[in-house]
């Protein structure tokens, strides 16, 4: 694998894991294009573990106030909800396994799936309240959207911010818990991509390994920031067309 490879799979990993835009899904469609072979698992390992840091960073307050205060009932709660979110993925991966990887080989599936995050993106505009609080219903429904977004092409950020707008809870909470959960699922694909990852063949690929949790880090750092502020603007439903424009387009191309 070339550096230059390393880079726009950590470039187009960071950028797309938290703009609503799909990771997996680009990275199959930029494969495609630019006739990237990725060399297989400790690829993506790097990749993650770039965009996971880049949470940690941003959230590391919020984290560490979590951590602090996991006495109280209030945070007991809210892991509580982190945790009942993250089961349907677990479960979702468990069964779905063989069927999963076989879509990644799929461009019309990535495509139909982008398209699908757009037409949920686009819906998330017309919410009209943003007064609720976060509770056991509300937290695994979204936490069944997060399961969806396993899926390539649909996107994990996209899927679990919009249900949270679209259920009344306000855009700096809907961000917040969309990416305090995505610790737990980011952290669990890791470790199965590791268990999986055959080790005698990166003996000669450090370099590459790293330049890519560099970039995905760095990228990621960047676009999680703008994500926020614009959901602050109120228009995260602006990157619907843009998914629907690209799932068209690689339809019809690919």
């Amino acid at each position: 694998m070339s550096i230059r490879d390393a880079v726009i799979i950590g470039f187009v990993q960071g950028i797309t894991e938290f703009l609503p835009i799909s990771s997996s899904g680009h990275l199959v469609i930029f494969q495609k294009i630019l006739n990237i072979n990725s060399p297989g698992n400790l690829i993506e390992v790097s990749a993650h573990l770039g965009t996971l840091l880049s949470i940690l960073f941003i959230y590391k307050s919020d984290i560490w106030s979590l951590a602090a205060t996991a006495k109280t009932q209030k945070s007991k709660y809210y892991i509580f909800l982190i945790i009942l979110a993250t089961i349907p993925s677990v479960v979702f991966v468990f069964l779905g396994k063989s069927f999963l990887l076989s879509l990644f080989d799929s461009i019309g599936s990535v495509s139909i799936a982008l398209i699908f995050t757009g037409i949920i993106l686009f819906i998330s505009g017309f919410r009209k309240n943003a007064d609720k609080k976060l509770n056991i219903s509300k937290g695994l429904i979204i936490g069944m959207s997060q399961a969806l977004a396993i899926i390539p092409g649909i996107s994990r950020s996209g899927m679990t911010i919009s249900l949270a707008l679209l259920l009344g809870i306000s855009a700096k909470e809907a961000a917040k818990f969309s990416f305090m959960l995505a610790i737990p699922a980011i952290f669990g694909a890791t470790i199965l991509t590791l268990l999986d990852a055959q080790f005698n063949q990166y003996q000669q690929m450090i370099y590459p390994l790293l330049i890519t949790a560099l970039v995905s880090f760095i990228s990621g750092y960047i676009a999680l920031n703008s994500l926020i502020k614009i959901l602050n603007t109120g228009k995260f439903f602006y990157f619907s067309f843009y998914c629907i424009f690209v799932g068209l387009i690689s339809l019809l191309y690919f």
